[in-house]
């Protein structure tokens, strides 16, 4: 049995990616205004009809009806990224105004709009929707979120549909497969027609993470209460310290726990045998604040060791906030479509040792039989240097942002560097989309999606997990 999907706003092709990674999904139809985002997405999915156009002026009978909708209008404008207030005077000003209302951000955010407009005329049997988390404050200044309130109303409207709006990060997308190997911070709002099964959200959007009194458990979502957040009133991304979410453990014994849920790192994605130059023998100096958070990096994750240290390969984040860096062995941070952003340090290969995360153990060097694995990922790739000018420095290259962002290692850019690099920026880690497609799947003929065993199933070293 087939389940049919349109995917609008398709870009390069993740969420293609993931949903026909799900199986009995068929993806009939991609549209998307960008011609080397549908060269790309036509030439890895040939089977797939395309069409290169600008959604908001496409009459929905162009395209056939099928079983589900994936949309991911345009994020760009509903971010504070963009260095802007939410609302951004659209609602003083017009759709045509002259007081320097910015009209194309308008008409980005509008994009919104064109879900309604094709579920209204295909009464698609479920819908997906994703955009970045800020979008649900779409509004007014003085009424943030007005317009997205009757936006998911004017949606629900067409089924009718029951809806929940779903804040996930990919790299905690993990029920079907692995997670990403970035940080995507994303909302979700799901929708299913009245009366039909809801998906099992419990299922699919729970984590694993090990309790120290529990082993491995299936995490909770548990809400902040902060002034735009609530459990009531959920929102936001995941963060212990900044965040408004966390995870926590579902057993009352350890007073539920917050715990930090199970990730694969950046140095997953990163080829460590491309070239690099050592940092002091570079012909042009680095960026005095390039520099200054590769400093930092080593200031804080080298190990005095001997004559020199040990260094753990770390990410140098150069896109401005708060970040600056962060060890190889987590997710890298976010990507976008404005350009690589992300320098990795680590020391030279020749001397690469394996360090074991757990007991006593010490280092070891790569030429000899490497301890026993588990079924934990408990070895990190390190190495020596005298000195922070010995260490390595390169960016990254678009290849391995496209294996951060999950993309398929036979997939093919069709386009030039920038636009490469734009199409990986603005993409949907394709984990994301089997994941939220799957749970849709699953709901829609009540046959299981089964899990993968290393997911779906407690490490068999702890026993079954809640």
């Amino acid at each position: 049995m087939f389940v049919t999907m349109t995917d609008l706003f398709c870009g390069a092709g993740g969420s293609t990616c993931g949903a026909l990674l799900v199986p009995g999904v068929r993806v009939v139809i991609a549209a998307n205004h960008s011609r080397h985002a549908i060269n790309t997405h036509q030439h890895n999915h040939p089977d797939t009809d395309h069409d290169c156009a600008d959604i908001s002026q496409v009459v929905p009978t162009r395209y056939p009806r099928t079983d589900i909708l994936w949309g991911s209008p345009e994020c760009t404008h509903h971010t504070r990224a963009q260095g802007k207030k939410r609302g951004h005077g659209e609602f003083t000003g017009g759709l045509f105004a002259s007081d320097g209302t910015d009209e194309a951000a308008i008409r980005s955010r509008a994009t919104m709009h064109d879900i309604a407009r094709f579920a209204e005329h295909h009464r698609y049997r479920a819908i997906i929707v994703e955009n970045v988390p800020d979008a649900r404050w779409w509004g007014p200044e003085d009424a943030p979120g007005f317009a997205f309130d009757n936006w998911v109303r004017s949606v629900a409207l067409w089924g009718p549909y029951d809806y929940r709006i779903v804040y996930l990060d990919s790299a905690h997308a993990q029920a079907a497969g692995p997670g990403s190997r970035s940080r995507r911070p994303r909302m979700y709002v799901v929708f299913w027609r009245k009366g039909e099964r809801a998906p099992d959200f419990d299922k699919w959007l729970r984590p694993y993470g090990a309790c120290p009194q529990h082993g491995w458990v299936r995490l909770m979502q548990s809400f902040k209460r902060t002034k735009t957040c609530s459990p009531e009133r959920p929102w936001g991304v995941y963060g212990v310290k900044t965040g408004q979410y966390v995870y926590r453990c579902p057993h009352v014994e350890c007073r539920n726990q917050i715990v930090e849920p199970r990730v694969r790192g950046a140095s997953e994605a990163i080829d460590f045998t491309l070239p690099a130059r050592a940092i002091g023998e570079r012909s042009r100096p680095l960026a005095p604040n390039t520099i200054r958070k590769i400093r930092a990096g080593w200031a804080r994750y080298k190990r005095v060791h001997g004559e020199g240290s040990l260094i753990e390969p770390y990410m140098v984040e150069l896109h401005g906030g708060g970040s600056s860096h962060r060890l190889a062995t987590q997710p890298m941070s976010t990507l976008t479509a404005g350009g690589i952003n992300h320098g990795v340090v680590f020391a030279d290969p020749a001397v690469h040792e394996l360090l074991p995360y757990y007991g006593n153990s010490s280092a070891q060097p790569v030429d000899v039989p490497m301890p026993t694995l588990t079924t934990r990922d408990r070895h990190g790739l390190i190495g020596y240097a005298a000195s922070l000018e010995e260490c390595r420095y390169r960016m990254i290259r678009p290849r391995e942002a496209a294996r951060a962002m999950e993309f398929p290692e036979e997939f093919e850019f069709i386009g030039d560097r920038d636009q490469t690099i734009e199409m990986i920026g603005n993409a949907v880690t394709s984990n994301a989309g089997r994941d939220l497609v799957g749970m849709v799947v699953e709901a829609l003929t009540g046959e299981d999606v089964s899990l993968p065993a290393w997911s779906g199933a407690a490490p068999p070293e702890v026993g079954e997990a809640a």
